[in-house]
C-alpha cells in the first residue's frame, strides 16, 4: 500500500466526485463490467470510462481481463488509508463537539415550566353574594 500524501491526495481528488463514490459503492457489492458500472448514469461508457481511470490511477480500483470483458474491481487499501487518516481527526472532532456540548448546556437559560401553577389572580374566587364582573 502506498501510503504517501500525494496518493491520499489522488484517493480523496477520485472520492470527491458523486459519481465516482457510486462507482466505489456499486464495486463494494462485488466486480462489474464497464456496462454493468455505467447502466445507472446518464452518461456515455467513454465519461464512465474517464471515471473509471481516476479511480484506477488513485489505486481505487483495478481491471482485469475475462474473455472480452475488462471486469472492475475495487481495492480496499486506499480506501484504508483514508479511513485511517479521517480515524487520526475523529478523536479530536469528538473532543471539541463535547466541550461545546457542555459550554452550551452551561449557558443554557433554564428550562421553561410545563404547566403554570394557578394564581389568584387569574381566577377570581367567588364572594358569597355578589356576582363575579370582570371590568
Amino acid at each position: 500500500m502506498n501510503t504517501s500524501p500525494a496518493a491520499l491526495n489522488q484517493a480523496f481528488a477520485a472520492l470527491a466526485d458523486p459519481t465516482r463514490r457510486a462507482i466505489v459503492a456499486r464495486l463494494a457489492l462485488g466486480e462489474a463490467t464497464v456496462n454493468e458500472l455505467a447502466a445507472p448514469f446518464n452518461m456515455t461508457q467513454p465519461s464512465i470510462s474517464k471515471h473509471l481511470k481516476v479511480l484506477e490511477r488513485a489505486g481505487l480500483i483495478s481491471r482485469g481481463r475475462a474473455a472480452q470483458t475488462r471486469p472492475c474491481r475495487l481495492e480496499a487499501a486506499p480506501l484504508k488509508q483514508v479511513a485511517s487518516w479521517i480515524e487520526l481527526y475523529r478523536s479530536t472532532w469528538e473532543e471539541s463537539f463535547d466541550r461545546l456540548d457542555a459550554f452550551l448546556q452551561s449557558t443554557a437559560p433554564p428550562p421553561l415550566p410545563t404547566a403554570l401553577p394557578p394564581s389568584a389572580s387569574s381566577s377570581p374566587t367567588p364572594t358569597k353574594g355578589k356576582k363575579n364582573v370582570r371590568k
